[in-house]
């Protein structure tokens, strides 16, 4: 497993790779529940992430779901001071608003939380009760809320950092304009603006004209932001695409439904049969090896999945210019180039085998 610093390296240190554990207690039982965690936990995985709201749309659930299992694995493995945990608020349902379905709301949510003082308040200490314990290490503003000033919302996620209640401040589901915004007022205001920031992100580039609803997919605004921002870290979540890089029978979501990504599916076919890592290996290392990395957020339903969770010693990164080859080099196989890294070409680069052995847990990037 590698490490990193969140916000550069003003926040905790992480595994690059990170869990997200949205479906569970609700579509995975908490054995399995569990049992991925148990997995994670001995690969060496460090970073935890859930939300308030997880997972709400299920029938027959609340959104207390997720974290309550969470709060419940902490406390039977004693590992809390072990992992660092992000939890999110904004995107629960509050009928007190009035009815949850709105045709006039984004993708027909209506009556969210938001994000007003209050309910950034009232949603943390809600997220505390059910992961049992007095502080998380990461809070992110889950979707946007543009009926409540800036400056209220940014001062009230401080507000919980110095309450010591939360460590980092981070934003989810955003453009990159607005967040820029949010962290300018944080600093006019001399207050902690935004340090991560998550949002949907893949191999496979979208359509021009995908609709994610409230979803945020990340572009080229944000990359060419973080690139100029160092204490910014990008994560990304719905990155393994729910078994498409894996499964030839999987249909990709409509959104990534294009030309160019059936040449950029068989290159990362290619790629990872020369490497010997899976599809999903490569995609991960890839995110990590960008001009600007993006952590990715993995979403792991079943233990026969926990291989997502275990990658290869490689890694994508920018393929350096043409050299002779030598005997210590293995050919490179280019990826397909991302619009948002300039053009550079990207491949996978296999570490020596003696790197491999170098920690127990080195089987993760």
């Amino acid at each position: 497993m590698r490490y990193q610093k969140l916000a550069g390296g003003a926040g905790p240190e992480v595994s690059v790779l990170c869990l997200g554990v949205m479906a569970f207690g609700t579509t995975v039982d908490e054995e399995t529940s569990f049992a991925i965690l148990d997995r994670f936990a001995e690969a060496g995985g460090t970073f935890l992430d859930t939300s308030n709201n997880y997972a709400w749309w299920v029938d027959g659930a609340t959104g207390d779901e997720a974290e309550l299992l969470l709060g419940r694995w902490l406390k039977s493995r004693g590992a809390r001071d072990r992992m660092v945990v992000a939890t999110k608020v904004g995107a629960r349902p509050d009928l007190s608003r009035g009815p949850l379905w709105c045709d006039k709301a984004p993708d027909g949510f209506g009556n969210m939380e938001g994000l007003s003082a209050g309910a950034i308040r009232a949603g943390l200490e809600g997220s505390l009760r059910r992961l049992g314990t007095d502080r998380v290490d990461l809070h992110y503003a889950h979707i946007e809320d543009r009926s409540v000033p800036l400056e209220e919302t940014v001062g009230a996620f401080a507000g919980l950092v110095a309450d010591g209640r939360a460590g980092l401040p981070g934003v989810s589901n955003h453009p990159a304009g607005r967040i820029a915004e949010a962290r300018r007022t944080a600093a006019r205001l001399g207050l902690p603006g935004y340090r991560c920031v998550q949002q949907r992100h893949t191999y496979l580039r979208p359509r021009p004209d995908a609709d994610f609803g409230v979803q945020r997919h990340t572009d080229a605004g944000l990359f060419d932001y973080a690139a100029a921002q160092p204490d910014l870290t990008l994560l990304g979540y719905s990155t393994l695409m729910h078994g498409a890089y894996t499964r030839e029978d999987k249909e990709l979501p409509p959104q990534y439904e294009h030309e160019g990504s059936a040449r950029r599916l068989r290159v990362l076919r290619e790629v990872a049969a020369e490497s010997g890592a899976t599809p999903n290996q490569v995609v991960q290392a890839w995110m990590l090896g960008g001009r600007v990395p993006v952590l990715p957020v993995l979403g792991v339903s079943t233990v026969t999945q926990a291989p997502s969770l275990q990658a290869r010693t490689i890694g994508v990164g920018v393929a350096p210019p043409p050299a002779a080859p030598s005997r210590s080099t293995r050919r490179r196989r280019a990826l397909p180039s991302c619009a948002y890294c300039r053009g550079s070409a990207l491949a996978p680069r296999v570490e020596p085998a003696r790197s491999s052995v170098e920690h127990p847990h080195s089987l993760m990037p």
